[in-house]
Parts: structure tokens; sequence; C-alpha cells
């Protein structure tokens, strides 16, 4: 049952209960029953920060005095490379998964010269996992390159240091014993990963079915809850076909005199299951809202949920239209990017903000854990924060992954297409990529908007291009940017910047505005109808019933007069009329929304 899967029912209340600590220790705290100075909040209690570096080493018990300061000061100048996380694993790879095994196999080993029969000894050490120092020939590793390019790296950074620092590190200096041909099958190991997790040869098609899952049941539980918060405790009603009734237990009755708006529990007449619908409504609409920007912007999980009312941004242009922007906040690769938002992606933020500022109330301001620098970040205006339990706490990347799961089961009960394949919050940064690059936005602009700083990834995340095909065109653009000339690359001029606005001006027209790339004609001899280009204004439904009675009389006598090949287009021009009605009526549902985010002049490259 659905609200199973969602942990809807009555036993999930364990779901909520679970975070009664939290609650309590903030109330706690906020009484002054704790020390001066404690944590205010119990996760912040528990969450372990950023060990030193002595501390990393030091848990993998090694035993070399000399050997341990060796890795202290080697990790030292590799930590401002990447991230904690990141540092945390290379830590893990040099201490646990190399010294520490050596150290086991020989103890008598002092320096980083490894014979070959203690590195063959190592290698078929490392294919077992370890857990607390000990060996698990149970448990095999997949894959051990990851360990062997960590260790490599090691042997290959102190004969490099050593050039111009031999006082500290030329004593280490030795033959690094991991050969190239340890390393043979990697990079097609790679690809095979790769290949496994970027198939979007599979998902695109299916990438439709699960937005519109989601989206009815969002819809279908908003729906619910609207209709039984407005019946009394124990009435019955009926909500699309189905019987319910809202629930009448000591629970309702107490939050019905203590709450402003309690929580919602009914029972379906039909299962006699019980479904506490404010948290299937809201886990539902959280589903909806990042499945959305996800595909419609291209960002990372993390970058997602690091959403604020701050990254909302608008300018306007000379003519009074108004452009809106998503600032997405420095993540993987630490640069800031601007994203121009879709219908569809302002939609979804618009939804996001009216949820959270209901009443007219600001957006609460939360701080937030990063798990991959393992620090707390300030108070922000977070967009994704949501209630669990008597607490406000801004949704995880774990969360979103997880809800992706669940549904994707759920379709597969009746969807055999979905059996064995689920979507990751990462796969819709791939369709997304795969969508602009077919739709011939060039791979410099698709790497701008993804984050990425070498057109060699985006070129990856576009899975459904033939290696060949991408490698015979980069270097066809290569070869043609080598006889452009210098001057093709001026800065932009105000007769440029003139013609790139009226090139928008020209585009709006009856029935809303032309979608046409920069720069081009119009394609279709300005048969708008028929334009897949055209982009309807729910405000022109009326003139689109005036086209179709109009074409469905002209029909009518082409039949009368037997004109079949007037017939046959007719029929066509209106397969496309109501398609762009279906389209428009999607829109008029969606009501405008006031974020109250600053307005600019300025360009988005100012």
């Amino acid at each position: 049952m659905e609200s199973k899967r969602l942990g809807l029912t009555h036993g999930a209340n364990k779901d909520t209960t679970r975070f009664a600590a939290l609650g309590a220790w903030e109330i706690l705290h906020k009484m002054g029953h704790f020390p001066p100075g404690s944590p205010p909040t119990l996760r912040t209690f528990i969450y372990d920060g950023q060990r030193s570096i002595e501390e990393l080493v030091d848990r993998y018990g090694v035993k070399n005095a000399a050997i341990r300061q060796l890795l202290i000061d080697y990790l030292t100048r590799r930590k401002a490379e990447t991230d904690y996380n990141s540092f945390e694993t290379l830590t893990r790879h040099l201490d646990s998964h190399f010294w520490a095994l050596i150290q086991d196999l020989s103890p008598g080993q002092r320096d980083l010269n490894l014979s070959q029969e203690l590195y063959d000894q190592w290698r078929a050490e490392i294919q077992y996992w370890r857990k607390d120092g000990k060996t698990d020939r149970t448990k095999i590793r997949k894959d051990t390159a990851a360990i062997l390019l960590s260790v490599r790296s090691l042997y290959i950074d102190l004969h490099s240091w050593a050039i111009t620092e031999p006082e500290r590190w030329a004593q280490w200096v030795t033959p690094c014993p991991i050969m190239p041909r340890d390393l043979k099958g990697f990079n097609k190991r790679l690809r095979d990963v790769n290949r496994r997790m970027a198939d979007t040869r599979v998902r695109q098609p299916l990438l439709p079915v699960l937005v519109r899952h989601i989206e009815e049941r969002s819809e279908r539980l908003a729906g619910l809850l609207e209709l039984a918060r407005a019946v009394p405790l124990g009435a019955s009603f009926e909500h699309e076909g189905r019987r319910y009734s809202r629930t009448d237990s000591w629970e309702d009755r107490r939050q019905a005199k203590l709450v402003a708006e309690p929580t919602v529990r009914v029972t379906d007449h039909g299962t006699g299951e019980l479904i506490h619908v404010t948290i299937a409504e809201d886990t539902a609409f959280w589903e909806w809202a990042s499945v959305e920007i996800l595909r419609h912007s291209g960002i990372r999980v993390e970058e997602l949920v690091e959403l604020t009312h701050l990254s909302i941004r608008q300018y306007e242009r000379s003519n009074g239209e108004v452009i809106a922007l998503l600032v997405v906040a420095p993540s993987k690769t630490e640069r800031e990017r601007v994203i121009p938002m879709s219908a569809d992606l302002f939609h979804a933020i618009a939804q996001i903000v009216r949820r959270q500022s209901r009443d007219d109330r600001p957006i609460p301001l939360l701080t937030r854990y990063d798990p991959h620098e393992r620090i707390w970040q300030d108070p922000m205006p977070f967009l994704f924060q949501r209630h669990r339990g008597s607490i406000r706490a801004v949704v995880s990347p774990s969360t979103v992954l997880e809800m992706l799961g669940r549904t994707c089961e759920e379709i597969a009960k009746t969807n055999p297409t979905f059996a064995g394949t689920k979507f990751t919050p990462h796969d819709f940064r791939r369709l997304f990529a795969t969508d602009i690059v077919n739709g011939g936005l060039p791979n410099h602009i698709g790497a701008a908007l993804l984050g990425h700083l070498n057109l060699r990834t985006t070129q990856g995340y576009v899975a459904v291009f033939a290696e060949d095909v991408v490698k015979h065109y980069q270097e066809f653009l290569n070869h043609r940017r080598t006889l452009r000339p210098d001057d093709e690359y001026a800065d932009l001029t105000a007769q440029e910047w003139a013609e790139f606005e009226e090139h928008f001006d020209k585009r709006k027209v009856e029935l809303e505005n032309c979608a046409r790339p920069y720069g081009s004609p119009c394609q279709h001899e300005h048969a708008c109808i028929r334009c897949p280009m055209l982009q309807v204004n729910p405000k022109m439904l009326p003139r689109l019933a005036e086209i179709e009675k109009d074409l469905v009389l002209r029909r009518k006598r082409a039949e009368e007069e037997q004109w079949l090949g007037e017939v046959e287009g007719i029929n066509m021009t209106l397969t496309f009329v109501r398609a762009k009605q279906a389209d428009g009526a999607r829109l008029a549902k969606r009501r405008p929304v006031t974020l109250g985010i600053p307005t600019t002049r300025r360009r988005p490259s100012e």
C-alpha cells in the first residue's frame, strides 16, 4: 500500500517519536538545565567534527614513529587539495589499508622500500575487507584500484617533492613497488562503472513515468489533506472515489485543543488503513520538489539541500522583462555559478517559498551539518527544511536518495519496465546534460551550467553520444577554432547587446512567445500552432478554443467537398492545437507567487 511505503500508517509514529529526544534537548537547553556553553542541539553534541591529522593517523595504530611522522607531514601537505571527506578516505588508504597491513605482515619494516615478496603479500591481503584492524576473509573487495592509486601517489609525490626539499623528503625516496601493469585495466573498469551509473538510454524513457507518478501522488495527497482538515473529528467524507473518515482518538482531540493546525489522520474505509495524511503530504511534496529542481537545473544533490532564499535572484532587462536566476553555492569545484530558471524550475522554487513562508512569515534560519566537511554551517534560510517530530531540520541528501528508491520500487510493482532500475539524484544531472546538449546548446555553455571545469567531463555525462562521434566532433571544433581570427573574441558592444535583446522582442507572437534559439530564423513559416517552439500563455486558452472551433468547421466543409488533403492537414493542426491547450491548462493551475527577492537591471555576467 502507498501509505505503508511512505511510512504513513499509525505504526509509523516511531518515525516521529524517535525525534523526541532532539526536541527535549532543545527545550531543556532553552530552560537553562545544561551548563553554560553546552551545544544548543543534540545533533551538535553527537556529530563528530573534523579530526586533526594526528588523530586520523593514530586511530589506525601506526607503531613506527618515523613512518607516523612521515604520514602526518605528507597528509598535511595534501589536505588543502580536497574536502575533508575525501581527505579522510586518503588517510584510511595510506594508514589502514597500506601501512597497518605492512607492519602486520613485516613488523621489522622501517621504510617504504618493500621487497617483492612483501609487496605480493600486501597485494593479496588488500583483496579482503578490514574491520577493527583485522582482515575479514569472508568479504572480497571488488576494486582495489583506489588503494593502489593512493599508495602510488605517495611514492610519486615523495619523488617530486624531494627535488625541491631534499632535506625533508629525500630520505624516504624509493622505487615505487606498484608498477603500471598492476593498474592495467583500471581505466576500463572505471568506464564500466561509469557506464553502469550513467545508462541514460535506459532511464530517459522512464523519466516521464516517474515524474507523472510523483506529481499525481503529491496533488492527490494535497487535496486529501485540504479536504480532511475541514472535516470535524469522526466525520466521514469522500475523495477521488474513496471513502475516508477523520480519526477521533484521544490524541486527535488533544491536538485540536492545543495546536492551531493539528496533524490530520484518516481511516480508509476500503482497506481499514490508518493514514497520517500530514506526514504523507509533506513527504510527497518534498519528493516532488526535489525531482523537479534536480531535473530542471542539473545541480548536485548536495547543492540542492544547500539552496537558500538568498539563492534566488532576478534581473530586469531594459524592456522591463524580468529573468529569474538561481545562484548555486560553491560545491565540488568551489565555484559559484548562476542558472537561468525555466518556467518549471521557477514554479518548483515558488512552491517551496510559498510553503515555507505561510502567513507572511519569514523562512526560519537553521544550521546545517555538512557531512563532507564535518562542520556546522551558519544559520541560513534554507529552502529544503521541514518539521520532523517536534524539531525543524534541513533535508539531508540521503533522505532524497531513499525517497527515490522507495518510489522506484513502488512503480516496479505495476510497471515491469522499472524492474531492477533505480533513479538516483545524480541521474537527473546526467539526463539534464543530455537534454541540453541534444537541444543544441554548445558543450562549453553546458559545462558552465553544470559547473564542470573540463569539457570532457560534460561529454561523459551525455551518455547517448557514441564515443567516436564525440571524439571526431571535438576534433572538428578544435580545428575550426584554430582557423578563426583573434578579433572574433572581441568584447561585447552596445550594438551587439541591442541586437541580442531585439531577437527576444521579435519572438513575441499572438499566443505568447517563440522559444527558437538566438540568431535563428523561423523555420516553420510562422505556422505557430504546429511549431514545437511555441510557448502558450494560459490567458490565451479562449483564443485557442476559437481556433479549434474554426478548424472543426473547416474540416466539416472539407469533408463535405471531399477535400481529403485539406482534411488531413486540418486534423494534424487540430492535434497540435489540443496539445497546446493541454500545456496551457497545466500552466493555468499554477498560481503566481511573490518571492521577495532583489531585482537588478545588471546583466547576469556582471
